[in-house]
């Protein structure tokens, strides 16, 4: 069973900058689309960002686009989620997931292994 550990989290203040990271524990992730998702206080689990297999396909939330980056490794398993500019309302725990497709999948149900989430939080 594919275990991810996410890491980068942290706290920073409005207009910063934080590199969320998430290394998957087997190889055959490469094969699948990867997503970050977060969760705010008293608010459900909402969609981020999410990266097909190759890479070369992208999606991001409207409230995240310009501002964040989704991008991946397959030589080092992991995914990263680069945040600039960010605002209070980024605040939240982010997880990583791993979709059941290769493809780019924005749909939390479109996703079977999910890291156990780091914390964000961005100060005013």
């Amino acid at each position: 069973q594919v275990q991810l550990v996410e890491s980068g989290g942290g706290l920073v203040q409005a207009g910063g900058s934080l590199r969320l990271s998430c290394e998957a524990s087997e190889r055959p992730f490469t094969k699948y689309g990867m997503a970050w998702f977060r969760q705010a206080p008293g608010k459900e689990r909402e969609f981020v960002a999410a990266i097909s297999w190759s890479g070369s396909s992208t999606d991001y939330a409207d409230s995240v686009k310009d501002r964040f980056t989704i991008s991946r490794d397959s030589a080092k398993n992991t995914v990263y989620l680069h945040m600039n500019s960010l605002k209070p309302e980024d605040t939240a725990v982010y997880y990583c997931a791993v979709a059941r497709s290769p493809s780019v999948v924005v749909r939390e149900g479109g996703y079977s292994y999910w890291g156990q989430g780091t914390q964000g939080t961005v100060s005013s």
